[in-house]
């Protein structure tokens, strides 16, 4: 088992970052860009992946109380990930994304993992940005 983790700061309140994640229409606003969400019937999605041109079954729940996302594939058991949402004081959040690969034949690059993190949390803080400045 492989085990990834990245944080950020984001200059937001945790619940308005929350609810950007939590939006199973919006996932492919913050997912990696080559990972593309289908909503079925929540929590059931299908994610298709680019780099393998494949359709992968999984499921994705929020626990709003916890400021929490989980999800997962539904039927290989591949990967799972948690997105966790923390408010820092003065309007700020850390959002703190982790992801576990079972099997490390299906995963990929220690480096492409990292990347695709660092990217999603920079997709999830330009969300978040463009939805403070609307408000704003």
């Amino acid at each position: 088992m492989s085990e990834y983790e990245r944080s950020r700061t984001m200059p937001a309140l945790p619940e308005l970052v929350f609810d950007q994640v939590s939006d199973p229409e919006r996932l492919d606003r913050w997912l990696p860009s080559d990972l593309h969400a289908h909503v079925e019937d929540p929590p059931a999605v299908t994610v298709h992946e680019d780099r393998t041109g494949h359709d992968v079954r999984a499921l994705f729940r929020t626990r709003p109380e916890q400021l929490r996302a989980e999800w997962g594939t539904r039927d290989e058991g591949a990967y799972a990930g948690w997105l966790q949402v923390a408010g820092i004081g003065s309007g700020a959040s850390e959002v703190t994304v982790h992801l576990s690969f079972f099997d490390e034949g299906h995963a990929p690059s220690r480096e492409e993992i990292g990347t695709s993190l660092d990217r999603s949390l920079e997709r999830l803080a330009e969300e978040v940005r463009m939805r403070t400045e609307d408000a704003g």
